[in-house]
């Protein structure tokens, strides 16, 4: 018997001080990556795979 997957926890704590000067604006969960921000590709792929429930540590 399998058990689906159905949260996820996403850790985006932290000051991201690996991508200064970029963070020093906008927290590192929200950069730009063409067009999105980070944490937008995050999640939209955790729904694609049939997650239902997302929990964000910050």
């Amino acid at each position: 018997m399998t058990k689906k997957v159905r949260k996820v926890v996403i850790p985006a704590a932290g000051f991201g001080t690996r991508f200064l000067p970029a963070t020093k604006a906008s927290p590192k969960e929200m950069l730009p990556i063409v067009d999105k921000p980070i944490i937008q590709y995050v999640v939209e792929q955790a729904v694609e795979a049939g997650i239902e429930e997302i929990i964000v540590v910050t």
